[in-house]
């Protein structure tokens, strides 16, 4: 039996916020999906999340069915102030953010710059990219390409030149959905993972954390850990040994045997 309830928009940080919800029960769970992640395409994590958790899966500013086009800010700061804004707009309380890859980031940015009370912040191998830190692994011509492909139109079979492990499920969705996440968008939020230092946040940080690593990935290394770990005393760690960046995508089950237990009686 699906858990999905309905997708809805609301007016918050002066744009459309799109967002889809799940379960309706339990704890609230806010999820921030990647660059180029709309919120549908993480619709399978959002079922199972809905059997534990009030799950509120965001399209970020530029992606999905929230506002896109020139003009829009799409610096790291408005997409923290959107998540900001749609938790106050929504009238939750006790909530925590999961954020990937680039949510991931926002979540750090939200967490830092805002006062959310927060229940529990997740982060699922974000970018340590930053000033001086070495570069993000994948290009961004990656994402160019491929987004200028579903704009034109685009299946399975070319999606799967960029994602060949993915399962036709999955690279149909990404077909057909990927055309709705703005280039602009996409290179300003590629160019903010050099430019902007989300390390300076993670010591303002009080909420208890989960730092959720890709062990086939590298975008999270070992010398990464120890400096999370020396700026956030709250900070757990858990490696999902056989997955790439894509954690869900490739162990499902291993990403909540990573994320469940961090939640403990709250669930």
């Amino acid at each position: 039996m699906s858990t999905f309830l309905y997708g809805a928009n609301i007016a918050a940080n002066g744009i459309r916020q799109h967002y889809l919800r799940y379960g309706g029960k339990g704890p609230v769970l806010v999820l921030l999906p990647g660059i180029t992640s709309p919120a549908v395409t993480w619709g399978f994590v959002g079922e199972r999340l809905g059997l534990t958790f009030d799950t509120y899966l965001f399209d970020a500013r530029g992606r999905g069915l929230s506002s896109s086009g020139a003009g829009l800010d799409y610096g790291l700061d408005a997409m923290a102030d959107d998540v900001a804004a749609g938790i106050a707009a929504l009238g939750l309380s006790h909530v925590s953010i999961l954020g990937h890859s680039m949510g991931g980031r926002i979540a750090i940015r939200a967490a830092g710059r805002h006062s959310l009370a927060l229940e529990r912040l997740v982060l699922v191998d974000p970018p340590v990219t930053g000033p001086g830190r070495r570069q993000y692994a994948s290009p961004l011509s990656w994402y160019v390409d491929s987004i200028r492909l579903a704009v034109a139109g685009c299946g399975v079979e070319e999606m799967r030149r960029f994602l060949p492990t993915w399962s036709d499920e999955h690279l149909r969705l990404r077909a057909e959905w990927l055309h709705t996440c703005d280039e602009a968008a996409i290179v300003r939020s590629y160019e903010d993972f050099s430019r902007t230092d989300i390390h300076a946040d993670l010591p303002h940080i009080a909420t208890p954390t989960l730092l959720m690593v890709a062990g086939k990935a590298g975008v999270i290394r070992p010398e990464d850990i120890v400096e999370f770990e020396s700026l956030m005393p709250r900070l757990t760690v858990k490696t999902v040994t056989d997955a790439g960046h894509m954690i869900p995508w490739d162990d499902f089950a291993g990403f909540f045997a990573a994320l469940l237990p961090f939640f403990g009686s709250a669930i």
